[in-house]
């Protein structure tokens, strides 16, 4: 089993906040008077808070470490709870990021960017994700 502790990502952080800025202008610009000024103001605390739990890692819900198993991860959040999730076959794997839908946790996906690891652990995230398990030893030979 592989453990890796997360740290926040302020490359992530930036991106949300970014993009739900965008949504709110946009949704304030489509949506006329005092509703659109509303709906894009709750667009971006939306942004913010996302940024907050999800890449900044300070909420009392947010992820701070996954242990890997061959087709499980445990989950430990900030506040302490550690759950047990099972992992979808369908994974998402690129040189920057890693999702993987769970079942049975609050969480609906893990999503780990590069920068939220060392190099090495990010490359063992990525193996997993991809053939469901890290790279060691190769077994021995059969005797023949």
């Amino acid at each position: 089993m592989s453990a890796f502790q997360l740290r926040p990502s302020p490359r992530l952080a930036a991106l949300l906040v970014v993009l739900h800025l965008a949504a709110a202008g946009a949704a304030a610009a489509v949506v006329p008077g005092a509703p659109g000024l509303a709906l894009g103001i709750a667009i971006a605390a939306l942004g913010g808070a996302s940024a907050w739990r999800v890449a900044l890692l300070r909420g009392p819900r947010s992820l701070r470490a996954v242990e890997l198993a061959a087709d499980t991860l445990a989950l430990s959040f900030a506040n302490g709870a550690v759950i047990r999730a099972k992992a979808s076959e369908r994974r998402y794997v690129s040189r920057f990021l890693v999702a993987v839908p769970v079942r049975g946790t609050p969480l609906r996906t893990v999503f780990v960017t590069a920068d939220m690891l060392d190099r090495e652990s990010f490359r063992q995230l990525r193996l997993w994700a991809l053939w469901g398990r890290t790279a060691g030893v190769a077994p021995k030979p059969l005797a023949g």
